[in-house]
Parts: C-alpha cells; structure tokens; sequence
C-alpha cells in the first residue's frame, strides 16, 4: 500500500499540519470515508511556500488547514459523518499508460465475488475529470480482458470510446504490466475485510510496482458497459463453482479461464 505520512483525527492536529507535511516535497491528501474522488488533494510539488497541484494550481498552507478542517466536518464522507484524512504517498504510474491519460494516477479497479476476481477496468484521466481517475468526474474506463489483462475499448458517461479524449490515443490493447499479481492481490481482499462483493483499487507505481490504494463496499456498475457485458451471468457462475475454489490460485485462475474478454 502507499506508504502512510500522517492521520489527521482532530482538530488540533490541523495547527501543527505544517511540521507534517515538511519533510515532503509531493503527498495526496484523502478524506477517509469519501466517496465518488470528492476531497482528493494531490500535491506534485512545492512553489517556494506553495503547494503545486497536477493542475497547476498553488495552493497555501492556510488553503491545505482550510480543506483538512473540512474533511474532518464530513463535507467529502458518506452521510456527512465526520471523517478523518490521509495524507499518502503521491503514486508515479507506470509509463505504459502515459499515451493514454490526462495529467492523474491511472489505477485498475478490480470487482471481486467471494474471494474471486470478476470484472476490471483501467480508469484514465482525462481533462474532464481534472486529471481523477473518477468515472464520475469525467475519466474514461477501459474495460480489461481478465484471462490477459489487456485492455479493452472504453467507457465516457456511459457512452463507448476506443480513443483517449485528451490523447487522441486508441486505448485498446494495451498490456497491464503485473496482471497475475493485481489479481492476487484483488482476491486476497475477500479474507482481508469478509465482504463477499467488493471493488478493489489498485495502481502500478513505477517504482514500488503494484499498490492497493483503496477497497470499496459500493462499487459502481458502469464496468458492465467498459466491458461490453453484464456482471450477472459471472457471479451466477461463481456461484455455481465456489465450492471447488478451495486455494487463492483456484480463484484467480477460475476468473482468467471462465471471463475472458468478449468484444
């Protein structure tokens, strides 16, 4: 996982905020319970005593104690609970995806069904998502063949593209470095958190390769569309064979035999 720099909890921790963030030049700031990308700050460098943001914009320090004492009253969390923040590791993506992403982090979201992979997706920046890799917020999601782990055409606001918007680079075809690995660690999610559905958030780091960035209760369905097919008929299946799964690989290997890619 991206290592850890700090946990705001309280209010009071936000004064001192400074002393934190100092030994860093780049982080990501993340509300714990967010939802849909909504409270994500990510830092790529500093301007003299500014924050520099992938979009360019500078953000100060009273800026960054601004939008932590936000996140902390719950403006970015589920129900408006309070919440808490991450401050992360800034993830440099591998550069097999720079022709086809925006400024972000691209990350591979993998559905999982008791303990087995089910459907994946690359989720790309684009300009219209302000470089997030957010379906919600305007990124694109290629659909990934699961017997190979390449990628497939793509989903824009439900609708299919087979070119990055940005780029004007076709997004099929392309090999997901690490493939066998990102399905292990999807599947081993299921013994991590007992949720029988879930969606896992992965990201190749160019430098400390694969990482989990984040496991999700609620994941979307517009995978279905990236995909060229519905989940149903997959979990159904599971279902039938879970019995026989007995080990991680039967698993892993269960999802690149029986869901390979078809369009």
């Amino acid at each position: 996982m991206p290592e850890l720099y700090g946990l705001i909890e309280e209010p009071h921790q936000v004064k001192s905020i400074d002393q934190v963030l100092a030994p860093y030049e780049d982080f990501v700031i993340k509300p714990a319970q967010g939802s849909g990308g909504d409270g994500i700050i990510v830092v790529v460098g500093k301007s003299g005593d500014m924050f520099r943001l992938g979009s360019g914009k500078l953000l100060s320090m009273d800026d960054i104690r601004f939008h932590l004492q936000n996140t902390l009253s719950g403006i970015y969390s589920l129900g408006g609970q309070d919440d808490k923040a991450l401050i992360e590791y800034r993830v440099k993506f591998d550069p097999v995806f720079k022709p086809i992403t925006y400024e972000g982090v691209p990350d591979v979201r993998i559905i999982v069904f008791l303990g087995v992979p089910v459907m994946a997706m690359v989720r790309l920046p684009t300009r219209m998502s302000g470089g997030r890799a957010n379906l919600h917020q305007g990124c694109i999601g290629a659909g990934v063949d699961m017997a190979t782990g390449k990628t497939l055409s793509a989903v824009l606001k439900n609708a299919i593209v087979e070119e990055h918007p940005d780029t004007n680079t076709v997004v099929r075809g392309v090999q997901i470095p690490n493939w066998d690995e990102l399905l292990r660690i999807a599947a081993q999610s299921y013994e991590l958190t007992g949720l029988g559905y879930q969606g896992i958030d992965l990201v190749l780091d160019s430098e400390r390769g694969p990482l989990m960035l984040e496991l999700n209760a609620r994941p979307g369905l517009n995978i279905q569309i990236a995909n060229g097919e519905g989940i149903a008929n997959r979990l159904e299946l599971i279902k039938a064979n879970i019995d026989k799964l007995s080990t991680l690989d039967d698993r892993v290997n269960f999802a690149k035999k029986n869901f390979p890619a078809k369009i």
